[in-house]
């Protein structure tokens, strides 16, 4: 018996219920004598006897006496020992249709078990169809992350999350003109002379008020072109496109990066006592190399020729990092809650586009144990659903004894054949039955999503027998992978043959 006819049966055990507790379930591990077990079945039956209800007691004492028959003649168990079920299954009142199952396990039973009840016991059956091998799956970038599972062929989503984590700037950061005016407490300065640890003018946004606050940092870089701002006043700024100034909106101060400001704009500034704004006359823009200062402030912005500016992107990427470590530790303590406590997990597989993959487990937080469980990081271009799905497909070599890559390189090689070779290909029922019956098939590859189909499920038990007389394999295929849906649309029904057939 295969595995997928086990757990056809187990799954029809599965679904009956007694009208009373008449369904009689007999487990026996391998090595225990079937008299002995014939024995004690015999005093069940005694205690049968006992029951009030008429037609419960004939059903459970005519249950035994099947399940003892089934064992007569018999002196030892199978090799993965036995699982008798018998009693009555009918769902009509009145009538009776008392059934037995007799199954050699497709594994070893672990437990010995007598019981009678209105359910069969079918946990320690289900338990062998459960996949022995899981992967742990994680695809990740900075800005989103997916957890999931590859059980057998299945690929499953646990978990998708985002890290809020903004954009970076583009090359150039925000910075100002070396020759820029910056007012101190000890007097103007210009932004070449500011030091750290120096305290300028800014602008306290809870307050409303203008005060000092200290410089924390202070960098310089070349960049390629910048603007030149001139407002009232004569008032000349030299920026960085991507500087952040504060400018006026209906009443309101809003932030807004040079290369999007235009002439007309209100720039807020101050006139050493009081805010004011300033429209904008004119913005050129110069190109050429030019070096420029930036600094960062404990408030988060300052004065700069009297002009209201944003503290640096340099905060902002500081900001971005915690952001991203948070977001790492996020990840970590979700992937630690979906792979942790899973026996079976072989291996984790890590991907996603870009450093960020080994980032994380670098700085991710990850517990040893699962850190220890990575088998594979790759380069992959996405972190959603998705993903996974390349994610596994990139790992063939790692997961080559998995049921999901097998699968692939079967219906590979089907297609492949089907192509250059179509004589040593059959598809379609019909074909497949012809070359079966004529014994010029090798391997027969059925799609699962028939064994479930009524139309077929009787058509596919004949060639399952016709396949065993002919010593021709067969395989089932799920429609998990682009390979299986083509194979699923060409019929669901495939064949290698030994030889040129047709």
């Amino acid at each position: 018996m295969d595995q997928s006819e086990f757990q056809e049966i187990v799954e029809e055990l599965s679904s009956y219920r007694g009208r009373h507790t008449e369904l009689v379930t007999v487990l026996v591990p391998a090595g225990f004598n079937m008299n002995t077990i014939s024995k004690q079945l015999e005093a069940e039956k005694s205690t049968a006897d006992n029951i009030k209800s008429a037609s419960t007691r004939k059903n459970v004492v005519e249950a035994l006496e099947k399940i003892i028959r089934e064992l007569k003649g018999s002196t030892k168990t199978p090799e993965n020992g036995v699982a008798l079920f018998c009693g009555n299954v009918s769902q009509n009142e009145g009538q009776t249709d008392i059934k037995l199952w007799a199954i050699e396990p497709i594994k070893p039973l672990k437990i010995r078990l007598y019981r009678c009840d209105q359910v069969f016991v079918t946990e320690p059956l289900k338990e062998m169809l459960e996949v022995d091998e899981i992967y742990g799956l994680l695809v990740i970038e900075r800005k989103e992350a997916t957890i999931g599972l590859l059980e057998g062929k299945n690929i499953k989503m646990v978990k998708h999350m985002t890290s809020g984590v903004p954009g970076k700037y583009k090359t150039g950061g925000q910075c100002l003109a070396p020759t820029t005016a910056i007012d101190s407490k000890n007097g103007t300065k210009k932004l070449s002379e500011v030091q750290v640890g120096d305290e300028v003018r800014a602008l306290d946004f809870n307050s409303n008020k203008i005060i000092f606050t200290k410089v924390l940092n202070k960098w310089k870089k070349t960049i390629g072109n910048c603007y030149e701002i001139f407002v009232k006043d004569c008032r000349v700024i030299k920026s960085s496109t991507n500087h952040t100034f504060f400018k006026e909106d209906k009443g309101k101060i809003i932030k807004i990066i040079a290369k999007k400001l235009s002439a007309g704009d209100s720039l807020i500034a101050h006139d050493n006592k009081d805010l004011i704004e300033l429209p904008i006359e004119k913005i050129s823009k110069v190109n050429k190399d030019i070096e420029l200062i930036d600094i960062e402030t404990e408030i988060g912005n300052f004065f700069a020729n009297g002009i209201l500016v944003h503290n640096s992107a340099q905060r902002f990427e500081r900001l971005r990092e915690g952001i991203a470590k948070e977001f790492f530790r996020r990840v970590a303590d979700d992937v630690k809650d979906a792979f942790f406590n899973i026996p079976k997990l072989k291996g984790i597989l890590v991907g996603g586009p870009g450093p960020t993959k080994e980032d994380f487990l670098a700085e991710g937080q990850l517990v040893t144990a699962l850190k220890n469980k990575v088998i594979a990081v790759k380069d992959i271009g996405y972190s959603d659903e998705h993903g996974l799905k390349l994610l596994v497909e990139s790992a063939q070599e790692e997961l080559k004894e998995q049921g999901i890559i097998k699968e692939k390189q079967i219906l590979e090689k089907f297609f492949n054949t089907l192509g250059k070779n179509p004589e040593k290909i059959a598809y379609g029922l019909e074909n497949v039955k012809t070359a079966l019956k004529a014994g010029a098939v090798e391997k027969i590859l059925i799609s699962e999503k028939l064994k479930k189909d009524s139309g077929t499920k009787e058509e596919i038990k004949k060639i399952e027998r016709a396949a065993t007389e002919t010593s021709a394999d067969v395989i089932l295929i799920s429609n998990e992978t682009n390979e299986g849906l083509q194979f699923e649309n060409l019929s669901g029904f495939g064949a290698f043959l030994r030889y040129a057939f047709k």
